[in-house]
């Protein structure tokens, strides 16, 4: 395999916080993604096969958030 060495320099351009912004901004329009609807909930009768963990059922019944 060869290797060149190149010089920081020459590879590297000191930006400034300025440019960068700038730059950001101008490519912010080619980033934009079309909002798409929110999937709609799933009602608990439809969810089949779940199996939760004795120990993570105990753990989350023990927070006061989920369980009490």
């Amino acid at each position: 395999m060869t290797k060149y060495s190149v010089r920081r320099e020459q590879y590297e351009s000191e930006w400034s916080l300025a440019e960068l912004r700038g730059d950001s901004a101008r490519m912010a329009p080619h980033w934009a993604v079309p909002a798409e609807a929110a999937p709609a909930p799933v009602p608990p009768s439809l969810i089949h096969g779940v199996v939760v963990p004795p120990a993570s059922a105990r753990l989350i019944e023990a927070t006061p958030e989920y369980g009490g």
